[in-house]
């Protein structure tokens, strides 16, 4: 009968942690975001917690959709009466790309650019909403993205601070350190 050699298993260990970290650094188990199969309405820049940090990530209306939802209805100062907005939470916007910031920079179409703290993030359910009172938001009236806090549910947040926070036509965002 022929003799069969055992690894002894802190040799197994060792072999198995070494492909892990392997796996790892050459990227096998990041995180990755699919690609945009339709006209890309938004793009985000800055650092994640990818091993290089950096991201340009690009989203459809489809893949923003696929993200967490919420429905906002709240007055602005912008529409008369209170509306209803809705689109994914920008909290999970953010977690999806495991973005590690203090800030975000948000940025329109016609360059205006806003920065929006990530505390406030996790401290209101800001959304970045692609629709009002359930219809696609058009260019023309502050689409396809507009950045909605929830105004009538957090009455300290009716002030200019935030008014001017809430940036709409936005094209791109850029994750500051």
């Amino acid at each position: 009968m022929k003799e069969v050699k055992v690894m002894p298993s802190s040799r197994i260990f060792s072999v198995l942690l070494t492909l892990w970290f392997g796996a790892v650094a050459s990227g096998v188990f990041a995180q990755t975001l699919a690609q945009p199969a339709d006209t890309v309405i938004l793009e985000v820049t800055g650092q994640t917690s990818a091993p290089d940090g950096a991201v340009i990530a690009e989203f459809d209306l489809a893949m923003l959709d696929a993200l967490p939802q919420r429905e906002t209805v709240t007055s602005t100062p912008w529409f008369d009466g209170p509306q209803t907005f809705s689109g994914p939470l920008l909290s999970e916007l953010v977690k999806s790309l495991g973005v590690q910031g203090s800030a975000l920079r948000v940025v329109a179409i016609n360059d205006y650019a806003v920065e929006i703290p990530v505390s406030d993030l996790l401290e209101y359910p800001v959304i970045l909403a692609s629709r009002h009172n359930g219809n696609l938001m058009p260019l023309r009236d502050k689409g396809p993205l507009f950045v909605v806090f929830p105004f009538d549910e957090v009455p300290a947040l009716q002030n200019e601070v935030y008014f001017a926070r809430s940036a709409w036509q936005v094209r791109r965002i850029e994750v500051l350190p």
